[in-house]
């Protein structure tokens, strides 16, 4: 087809991002009558109860244009975080996020510096931006190596993806770290240091250890500087897509004049004001993930498992005898949805998210099927 050549060479052989198929879809291709999702690393106990009241006090005004500003969630993010309204923004999930910043910043001369077997995002908006992507091998085959990410940079570095936690290992890098990775990074052929993107989909889970740093901290020292958390994780708001970043007025100023308008439908923007003040059911969340994770780390030892620890409410282990894609496929056979981590290079490994305790134990009921037959 002519049309075929009227496209961007950079969309030649791009290959979509491979989603989660809902529960109830597999239920009805697999002919199977009970299914547990534990692939996407959604929160198991759903959005909180004053959540689910906001959104439902306000269905019957969805006839109604969002306020494409999203002015009072951006409130609600500025009195929790104590930042000015000019340094936050919001949009249609990180996927979003990571997409108006490769539009705003990613020129084909640019070089974007990223980790392997990190978020498959980042590589995928460089591609589209037709930039080129340097891939930095990660430090014990698992955690990101800041130093070398900084060392990765020159001239042409327009930007670093960081992210911490990252998924899919569930490795963090320390407050010491970060720290000394912003003072490594060079200046590049703007006489300044690259653009940083901190993506902290996994902050809440995160904080819970000792010397995990908070993003916010480096805004002030680092002007080129983005942070960006989602509600799609510890707040259950999946669903409706919603997430926020922090950087200096500039950079907030440049992605406003970029974002499509009404980018955060009218119920995303409800249910995540009403999110934002919720401690309590964080703490509950973060409970969970804590004990529920201590629970699959023991018979991961007892089958004999590797595994890597987690900061996040996942966990990546090792599926042998078997390949990564074949244990994902005779787990999703008998009703359980992991993620298989071919598509990261990671071709003995799947992913697992931290489900309710009952969850977890069909979960390691079935594997140990297959891990001993």
């Amino acid at each position: 087809m002519r049309i075929i050549k009227m496209i961007r060479g950079a969309c030649h052989g791009f290959e979509p991002y491979v989603a989660g198929k809902p529960v109830e879809t597999l239920k009805r291709e697999l002919g199977i009558k009970s299914v547990i999702k534990l692939a996407s690393n959604e929160n198991p106990l759903g959005a909180s109860k004053q959540t689910i009241k906001a959104i439902k006090a306000n269905l019957e005004k969805i006839f109604f244009y969002p306020d494409s500003s999203s002015f009072e969630l951006k409130k609600s993010l500025s009195e929790r975080y104590l930042l000015p309204t000019e340094n936050v923004f919001v949009a249609a999930g990180g996927d979003e996020i990571i997409e108006l910043i490769a539009k705003l910043f990613f020129n084909p001369e640019d070089e974007v510096v990223i980790s392997k077997h990190s978020f498959i995002r980042y590589g995928m908006a460089v591609m589209l931006m037709s930039s080129k992507a340097v891939v930095v091998p990660m430090k014990d085959g698992f955690a990101y190596d800041l130093s070398a990410l900084a060392k990765a940079c020159n001239k042409n570095t327009k930007a670093v993806f960081v992210t911490n936690p990252n998924n899919p290992t569930g490795t963090y890098n320390t407050k010491q770290e970060l720290s000394e990775f912003f003072k490594k990074l060079p200046l590049n052929k703007f006489d300044s240091k690259p653009v940083v993107i901190l993506d902290e989909a996994y902050f809440e889970y995160a904080s819970l250890e000792k010397d995990y740093p908070n993003g916010l901290d480096y805004l002030k020292n680092n002007p080129n500087l983005i942070v960006f958390r989602t509600f799609s994780k510890i707040y259950g708001l999946a669903g409706l897509r919603v997430a926020y970043g922090f950087a200096s007025k500039e950079i907030v100023d440049y992605i406003e004049r970029i974002r499509p308008p009404f980018n955060v439908n009218f119920l995303a923007q409800v249910a995540a004001k009403a999110a934002i003040i919720d401690k309590e059911q964080v703490a509950k969340s973060q409970k969970l993930v804590k004990k529920e994770k201590r629970y699959l780390y023991r018979e991961f030892e007892k089958l004999n498992i590797k595994y890597l620890k987690s900061a996040a409410n996942f966990i990546l282990f090792n599926a042998r005898p078997l390949k990564g894609k074949e244990l994902f496929t005779k787990l999703l056979n008998n009703g359980v949805i992991t993620r298989a981590m071919d598509e990261y290079d990671l071709h003995e490994w799947v992913r697992v998210t931290v489900g309710l305790h009952k969850e977890n134990e069909l979960f390691i009921k079935k594997l140990k099927i297959f891990l001993e037959t």
